[in-house]
């Protein structure tokens, strides 16, 4: 976890600075698993037609690589986005 989201914190007792770093812990956790299962929900939807075989065939594969990769960028810019504007963003004291 990054140490600056518990700057404010500082006025905390320690045991509730490890509680909500904890909590802080378990929020990532579930923001990636549900970023994950979205991907693989997605991608599947889009690509996957019929289940002729247990594999994928060479279209579907392709499809597939290049669907999580739109979607990893589009992840990966949004965040970025949000950092931005967060840098920016008036502190409150």
């Amino acid at each position: 976890m990054d140490k600056s989201m518990l700057g404010d914190l500082d006025s905390l007792a320690e045991e509730d600075k490890l509680r909500m770093s904890a909590m802080i812990d378990q929020l990532q956790i579930r923001d990636s698993l549900r970023m994950y299962n979205t991907l693989v929900e997605r991608c599947f939807t889009d690509c996957v037609d019929s289940f002729r075989r247990k594999t994928l065939d060479k279209q579907e594969e392709t499809c597939i690589r290049r669907c999580a990769e739109k979607f990893l960028k589009h992840s990966m810019r949004v965040g970025m986005r949000f950092a931005e504007l967060n840098q920016g963003a008036p502190t409150q004291d």
